[in-house]
């Protein structure tokens, strides 16, 4: 049974962007739904790495992917934002100058704008070929994502990548295992250089060891238990590496799942959309963050809470078409409640 909603703007993903478009929505007098397909706030951050620090926050020197998700729907909280979790939008139609968004769980909600915060879409992890690493990931020895850093406490750990995911966890995790090794074709990484500055002095210190250049060959074990990983450099010599897990940080595969239907200009699966507004082919929806693409564009958190405050002062015409807009800063208008 359906039950109907109506709002100002419904966003569709509950990450960090997402939060923060809820913010800075409701600084305007704007209120917000929020659809996501997980069972929980926070987007990847939450279900894939929640305890990643996170070094280009501004005002955050570090802060944990988790916190700074925690942190961010305390932000939100006093405009009471509405959340539809669990479930994903399966219909988006025009509804006379509203938008109509329907849920996989049956909720109808009525809408002025549609925020696209969606992130990556439906993600999932590049894999490695390699023969028989099914048996591995369902023991864990095999593992695609960080969730509890103590897991791999005492334990000799391969990281395999060359991004900022790779050399994230190097960073974290060498401060817990027993045994760190980094694998990688070349010796160019692709992350922050200050992150492979610090990689790379940990390896002069002795407490990584650089396995370059080498790619993944193959794993070694028995009913779900690693022994070693082999990797072999470009002329095909193997080196075998003891270790108890195997982390591979090959990116994601990302898939738009609905969105891909919903007749907005795509680039190579990602929205295009206008700098200025962060609005998209469509009048009246937007999109921002990971999801978008425009020329200079930054896959940066801190990119994607601009993109969320360009979006939200292009909508509120939209919601208050004969009211003008005197805007202030937060520091002069304060919060909802605030005495």
């Amino acid at each position: 049974m359906s039950e109907a909603f109506k709002t100002d703007i419904v966003v569709v993903g509950a990450g960090p962007v997402g939060l923060f478009q809820i913010f800075e929505a409701g600084m305007l007098d704007m209120r917000c739904h929020v659809v996501d397909t997980l069972e929980a706030v926070g987007g990847q951050c939450t279900a894939l790495y929640p305890e990643k620090p996170i070094y280009d926050i501004p005002g955050y020197p570090e802060i944990m992917a988790q916190d700074l998700v925690d942190k961010l729907a305390e932000q939100a909280a006093p405009f009471d934002p509405v959340y539809h979790l669990d479930q994903q939008v399966v219909s988006l139609a025009r509804d006379g100058d509203d938008w109509r968004v329907e849920t996989s769980k049956g909720a109808v909600i009525t809408c002025r704008a549609v925020v696209i915060a969606a992130g990556c879409g439906s993600f999932g992890p590049n894999r490695p070929p390699m023969e028989g690493i099914e048996a591995y990931e369902d023991s864990g020895a095999v593992a695609y994502y960080v969730t509890r850093r103590e897991t791999y406490r005492g334990k000799k750990v391969v990281i395999a990548g060359g991004g900022d995911s790779a050399v994230d966890w190097v960073l974290s995790l060498a401060e817990v295992a027993d045994k760190l090794m980094v694998v990688h074709r070349r010796a160019k990484f692709r992350a922050a250089p200050e992150s492979v500055n610090r990689m790379n002095k940990l390896a002069e210190d002795g407490a990584i060891e650089m396995v370059v250049p080498y790619q993944l060959h193959g794993l070694d074990g028995s009913e779900g238990k690693l022994d070693a990983v082999i990797v072999a450099d470009l002329d095909g010599n193997e080196r075998r590496l003891d270790a108890d897990v195997l982390l591979p940080f090959y990116g994601l595969r990302m898939e738009l799942g609905p969105i891909a239907g919903w007749g907005l200009n795509l680039d190579r699966n990602l929205i295009t959309t206008d700098p200025a507004t962060s609005a998209t082919s469509e009048p009246g929806i937007y999109a921002i963050g990971d999801i978008v693409t425009y020329q200079g564009k930054l896959k940066l958190i801190l990119s994607g809470f601009s993109e969320a405050a360009m979006a939200a002062h292009a909508i509120r015409p939209l919601v208050y078409p004969d009211e003008e807009l005197h805007f202030e800063y937060s520091t002069t208008k304060g919060l909802p409640g605030a005495g």
